[in-house]
């Protein structure tokens, strides 16, 4: 699908996100996280005393092996965990519980058969504001499906959809009720690689439309440099944060840059930053 900037004008919501202090630096402060998960062997530890900053406005991709801890992140941020130590901020609070201004987007879309695109895209809205009017959360969606190349299907159930276009509905349903911050696990991981390459372009110009502050969880190196103003690598488990990698790149990117010098140079760091976590990982009890 072609993207569109669309002539729909964005509904004015109300305004039932909290206000962050605009002077604060950081929107996300991770500071010596340590979480473990108790099995019939005992405790099996993930992260340890892990520290991470995320400057609001920013987007962070976060990678490291398979295993080292990177979904755990996602839900200690969003709050729908507790670390066993150290702490997780947002916005200037402690993280205690899950919160309405994080939203959150996973590999499989989790659309609702039953209902339909433009349904499924203002379900938050019913839940997390639920004074929105119908009027105002049908213009928000549509203003967004317009944004990512989906209308005209919004009446479609999400059988009727491709994986990639029940992804970029997805996307909008994540970041209708205008979250701070968007949370991402492996969004593109089961596409191809053409779509997810158009999905990346597609995340640019939401965010570029939508300010947020942004945490992705991929695999994906490329996806890292092409979507990240910084990356973190995460340690083999269990996971600290190895090393980060500021992504210096123009902000208006397209495709064609992670064919240039500067990105092949720094895929070539996180790759090697990859296999120094991954020996890290082979040798740990």
């Amino acid at each position: 699908c072609n993207n569109h900037s669309g002539t729909r004008r964005a509904a004015a919501l109300p305004h039932f996100s909290q206000q962050a202090n605009p002077q604060m630096q950081n929107l996300i402060e991770i500071t010596g996280v340590s979480h473990s998960y108790r099995t019939k062997q005992g405790l099996f530890p993930v992260l340890d005393d892990l520290d991470i900053s995320i400057p609001r406005g920013e987007f962070c991709a976060v990678v490291g092996p398979s295993g080292c801890g990177k979904s755990t992140l996602t839900r200690l941020i969003s709050g729908l965990m507790k670390p066993d130590s150290g702490s997780v901020v947002l916005e200037g609070e402690k993280v205690t519980s899950p919160r309405k201004t994080v939203g959150m987007a996973f590999q499989t879309p989790v659309l609702l058969e039953w209902r339909t695109i433009i349904d499924n895209v203002t379900l938050p809205l019913e839940i997390v504001a639920p004074k929105t009017t119908r009027a105002q959360a049908h213009d928000r969606a549509m203003h967004l499906l317009d944004m990512v190349g989906l209308n005209g299907f919004e009446n479609k159930r999400p059988s009727e959809l491709s994986g990639g276009m029940r992804q970029r509905a997805s996307l909008c349903r994540a970041i209708v009720h205008k979250p701070s911050v968007l949370i991402m696990d492996e969004p593109f991981g089961a596409l191809d690689n053409f779509t997810r390459e158009d999905l990346w372009q597609t995340m640019r110009d939401l965010r570029a439309a939508e300010p947020f502050t942004g945490v992705l969880i991929t695999h994906d190196l490329r996806e890292s440099v092409f979507l990240g103003d910084q990356v973190v690598v995460l340690s083999g488990r269990p996971a600290r944060t190895q090393y980060v990698l500021p992504v210096d790149l123009p902000g208006d990117r397209n495709i064609d840059i992670l064919y240039t010098p500067e990105a092949t140079d720094m895929l070539h760091v996180l790759r090697d930053q990859i296999r120094i976590a991954q020996r890290r990982d082979e040798v740990a009890p």
